[in-house]
């Protein structure tokens, strides 16, 4: 189970309430049709169904784990539905052997859905896979994102948007580049011409 749920990211109640039917080993594809909640069986908490491909991990799992007690693909020994409290004591023993710290199964979904994100799976695809309802629960994994990332330090390259110019002409508070008066003469006392230097002409004072 743990194999299962770390490579497809179902929910606990929706790996419980897995049968052989929804497991196509050929296709290497999980049809996700409904939850268990309790032992009692619904849809999937998104309210319809969806279709989880399978690695080669999981594949192989199922083929091993294969067997004829019933048509639940993880029951109890008598072929019975699991409910939820009858799969905390097998992660915690998986967990004592892996060395690591106890943790809930709905964490196992949530190393899916980062390690999808780190590697650069949209976020579209991740949230199709999770079975989300809305791309606003997906978005939770976006700063997972490699891509989120290099957007980020993008902008600040040569190419970008905010160019080392623009950057330097922000600090100063301009907003567009210095114009200069031409030299101009001017007269001054009788029998005397002076000239005036070059001028900063400020845009603020001197709109185009």
């Amino acid at each position: 189970m743990v194999m299962v749920a770390l490579n497809t990211g179902l929910r606990l109640g929706e790996v419980t309430a897995l049968q052989w039917d929804d497991c196509d080993l050929v296709a290497g594809r999980i049809l996700v049709r409904r939850s268990s909640w309790h032992g009692i069986l619904g849809l999937p908490k998104s309210g319809k169904a969806r279709e989880v491909p399978m690695n080669p991990t999981v594949v192989e799992t199922l083929r091993q784990h294969r067997h004829l007690r019933g048509p639940w693909v993880f029951c109890q020994p008598d072929g019975s539905m699991l409910i939820q409290h009858h799969c905390k004591p097998p992660l915690r023993r998986a967990c004592k052997r892996a060395g690591l710290r106890q943790v809930q199964w709905h964490l196992l979904r949530h190393t899916f859905a980062s390690h999808l994100v780190m590697r650069g799976i949209s976020l579209k695809a991740v949230q199709e896979l999770l079975g989300h309802a809305s791309i606003e629960m997906t978005m939770r994994y976006a700063h997972l994102s490699p891509d989120v990332r290099r957007e980020a330090v993008g902008v600040l390259g040569p190419y970008g948007p905010a160019t080392a110019r623009s950057v330097e002409a922000l600090a100063v508070g301009q907003s567009r580049p210095e114009k200069t008066l031409p030299i101009q003469e001017v007269s001054g006392a009788p029998g005397k011409i002076r000239t005036c230097g070059l001028r900063i002409r400020s845009p603020a004072l001197y709109p185009s």
